[in-house]
């Protein structure tokens, strides 16, 4: 009995491994958002420079994040995420997201876009990405936290169908800002 249910769980968590591995990969790299092509991928760590450049422009010559925190993601092979988008071979944007099994949740760790490439669509897309590959995957919810001042990010999450779940006080490191918490609630997976 014992080894006919371990041999089953087995097969449940190679399954689920094949599965995630399936969502993951990117099929088709050149994607257009509005009247622009862009190239996607998913993120390496020779993309890291690139990534904390857009940080800066984002943020006021800041990045929330540094470059051994990107790093640290982007070893983690097993549920995570990332992908970057180019246009005309410079990344204007990436999307960063943990998929956790056990809670049935995809948390969106990180996104930003160029200020060049703002209002084009491309968080829009990748916001897109990461709840369709959720939603094959079968989960319960997408979640994320945005600083309360964020306004413009706050529209896009709510167009989206996120609703707003939450505070955390003093969240951000640096100047202690409110994060407010967001959730997309997924559909109700059916059985295969």
């Amino acid at each position: 009995m014992l080894k006919k249910f371990k041999q089953y769980l087995q097969k449940m968590t190679t399954n689920r491994s094949q599965r995630r591995q399936k969502v993951m990969e990117i099929e088709h790299h050149i994607v257009q958002v509005g009247a622009t092509g862009y190239y996607l991928s998913r993120a390496l760590i020779t993309d890291v420079p690139e990534m904390l450049a857009i940080e800066r422009a984002v943020y006021a010559g800041k990045t929330p994040w540094d470059e051994n925190a990107f790093k640290t993601e982007l070893r983690r092979q097993s549920g995570r995420f990332y992908i970057v988008m180019r246009h005309e071979d410079r990344l204007v944007a990436f999307c960063g997201c943990a998929f956790d099994d056990r809670r049935q949740d995809a948390h969106i760790t990180n996104i930003a876009v160029h200020p060049d490439f703002q209002n084009q669509g491309l968080g829009h897309f990748m916001m897109q990405t990461m709840i369709d590959r959720a939603t094959e995957l079968k989960y319960r919810t997408v979640t994320l936290e945005v600083r309360y001042s964020n306004a413009n990010a706050q529209r896009l999450y709510l167009s989206l169908g996120f609703d707003k779940t939450g505070i955390k006080k003093r969240y951000y490191f640096g100047d202690h800002e409110d994060a407010i918490d967001m959730t997309y609630h997924l559909p109700t997976p059916t059985d295969d």
